[in-house]
C-alpha cells in the first residue's frame, strides 16, 4: 500500500489562489525597445521616401 503524498503547503496556496482568483494569463512577446517606442521628433512628410 502506497504512503499518502505529504501536504505541500505552497501547492494547497495556490490551489486555493486559483480558485478565488482564476489561472495565471499565458505570457505574451515582448517587442523589442525600438519597435515599441515612438521616435523622439516625427519626420517631415516630404523625407520619408527619401530614407527607405
Amino acid at each position: 500500500m502506497r504512503k499518502p503524498k505529504k501536504f505541500d503547503q505552497s501547492k494547497g496556496v495556490r490551489r486555493l489562489a486559483r480558485e478565488r482568483v482564476g489561472t495565471v494569463p499565458s505570457p505574451k512577446v515582448i517587442l523589442p525597445k525600438t519597435r515599441r517606442k515612438k521616435p523622439k521628433h516625427k519626420k517631415p512628410p516630404g523625407l520619408e521616401e527619401l530614407d527607405r
